[in-house]
């Protein structure tokens, strides 16, 4: 079983020393930060915009994972576009022409993610996946953290990476929600290849060996 790459969400961290935060989880061998970005509309939650992101610009040495949570995301893609942002991801649900949201993405030359709830069936990305970048499954209701991963996201997971190893596909597979040591072997054996985790890695007692412990 390979080891995954981390994604830590900042949603997680202290946002009085969020940059504080940041620089800290970097020293312990992460990936990624994941940037969850909400607007009360799509999911029942709002988080921040572009401006928190962007201000840690001057802090973050990993490159930016940014998932809109939100409705219409066309309308604000760019304004997430930094010399950091590796990824944004938009969720199938929210778009309505995904195919002309993906061209967008691409066309800002950044890498295009989209992501499905858990009550999505995997089956409905199956036209886009030779353009998509990253698949992310969400192991929780999007829209707030701590909560309990879902089991069920398991053959989806799993549905991707058959995918992926039948037609040559190139994107990640992403997971979100519920995930930290204990439990990250199971997606990991499902085939992910990014992990998100908030809570499990920015509360965690010793940052570092969560980190380890998760990535497997």
């Amino acid at each position: 079983m390979e080891k995954a790459l981390i994604s830590p969400s900042i949603l997680a961290a202290d946002f009085a020393r969020l940059g504080a935060d940041v620089a800290d989880v970097q020293g312990c061998g992460i990936d990624y930060l994941h940037i969850d970005v909400m607007d009360g509309a799509f999911v029942p939650n709002i988080s921040f915009g572009p401006d928190v992101m962007k201000s840690l610009n001057g802090t973050a040495t990993v490159p930016y994972d940014v998932h809109l949570m939100i409705e219409d995301p066309d309308r604000y893609i760019e304004k997430f576009v930094t010399d950091n942002t590796e990824f944004i991801t938009v969720h199938y649900e929210a778009c309505s022409d995904l195919a002309a949201t993906l061209e967008h993405i691409h066309s800002l030359g950044i890498k295009a993610g989209v992501s499905i709830k858990p009550g999505t069936e995997p089956e409905v990305l199956d036209e886009f996946l030779k353009d998509i970048d990253l698949v992310l499954v969400m192991s929780v209701e999007p829209g707030f953290g701590g909560q309990k991963f879902m089991d069920s996201s398991l053959p989806k997971i799993s549905y991707y990476s058959k995918k992926k190893a039948e037609n040559g596909y190139s994107y990640l597979i992403e997971v979100d929600g519920g995930i930290g040591p204990a439990n990250a072997h199971l997606v990991r054996e499902a085939g992910v290849e990014v992990i998100v985790a908030g809570s499990a890695v920015f509360k965690a007692a010793d940052r570092k060996e969560a980190v380890a412990a998760i990535k497997g």
